[in-house]
């Protein structure tokens, strides 16, 4: 069942033309991956879905992108609950200079209009849990999150988004900054979260696209050239300019 679905989507920063007719659907429970070279789109696709894009001077879109069938574009859209339902992971960990404990429970404490300390304590173990980091921090959850290796930031940055009970993660290159090791345990946590997510990925690797994701659209100057099946995409694309991509003979 799709979870969102975009219509005729266009998005222009100022006179820059930046998405063009986009028009896909993503489904429950699966992991999609946007790949296409630099400046292509994906990062503004991946910001549409949470609005992130408003923020920037200029902006002006069209079409529709639909949540659960309603279109999160019209002026009626609260903010606030909808980065709560669409949560975001970036490129680098940002964990604030908080302790563990209160980088997960940060965002309870803005939605909620009143938690008790045993519910914050069942987000924090329950969250840990969800990314295979309670085991590590729960003996060290006063601790300045800043402290952390750079995957246990990333880990923690995930666990903060799934405090809130998000329905979808949007993620912004999570392992750019990742080694290897650390990449593949990464990717291993995103299969197992797609079981409660719906999960979109934007990433340079074309590597781990393949490994991960379920669906995979490939995007160039602004336009989605093919959508469909990863493997598919990546065996058997149909247009010439996917096939370039991902054979390196374009970009």
């Amino acid at each position: 069942m799709a979870k969102i679905i975009t219509k005729d989507l266009n998005l222009w920063y100022g006179g820059f033309h930046a998405l063009k007719n986009i028009s896909l659907s993503f489904e429950s429970n699966r992991i999609t991956a946007i790949i296409g070279p630099s400046g292509c789109g994906k990062s503004t696709l991946l910001r549409v879905f949470n609005r992130m894009n408003d923020f920037i001077e200029g902006l002006r879109q069209d079409g529709e992108v639909l949540i659960d069938g309603v279109n999160i574009l019209n002026g009626k859209t609260d903010l606030v609950a909808l980065r709560k339902r669409v949560g975001m992971v970036f490129q680098r960990p940002n964990p604030f200079p908080l302790s563990v404990y209160e980088n997960i429970v940060f965002g309870e404490r803005i939605h909620a209009d009143s938690v008790n300390q045993d519910t914050l304590d069942e987000v924090v173990e329950n969250s840990l849990k969800s990314v295979l980091l309670w085991d590590e921090l729960k003996d060290k959850l006063n601790k300045s999150a800043l402290m952390l290796s750079l995957e246990q930031k990333q880990r923690l940055c995930i666990a903060r988004v799934i405090a809130v009970k998000p329905d979808v993660l949007l993620m912004d290159e999570p392992c750019s900054a990742l080694d290897p090791q650390a990449t593949m345990r990464i990717e291993e946590l995103m299969r197992e979260l797609k079981n409660n997510y719906t999960i979109i990925i934007v990433t340079h690797s074309m590597q781990q696209a393949a490994r991960v994701s379920d669906d995979a659209g490939f995007m160039l100057l602004g336009e989605l050239i093919e959508f469909g099946n990863t493997d598919q995409i990546f065996t058997a694309p149909h247009d010439k300019r996917t096939e370039d991509y991902i054979t390196g003979r374009y970009g």
